[in-house]
């Protein structure tokens, strides 16, 4: 049972760069870890198994879809 297809790509930043650089797709990652991250429960690693910090994951995914949700079907 997979969740699709996906392609992890550790991007690097060069030795050469001084100062600020964006790198490509890293913010994507940055921005769906600080969503997480507002939920209390998974603000501290504190859960006794892989599926229950799975579970959660998704419990927290699936609260930040249906405000969204909610959101967009209020103001159409």
């Amino acid at each position: 049972m997979g969740n699709g297809k996906w392609t992890i790509k550790i991007i690097k930043r060069s030795d050469a760069a001084k100062g600020f650089e964006v790198l490509p797709r890293r913010w994507v990652v940055e921005r769906t870890f600080a969503w997480l991250g507002r939920c209390r429960r998974l603000a501290k690693d504190c859960e006794a198994s892989i599926e229950s910090s799975t579970a959660w994951v998704n419990i927290a995914s699936i609260r930040i879809v249906t405000r969204r949700l909610e959101t967009y079907f209020a103001i159409s």
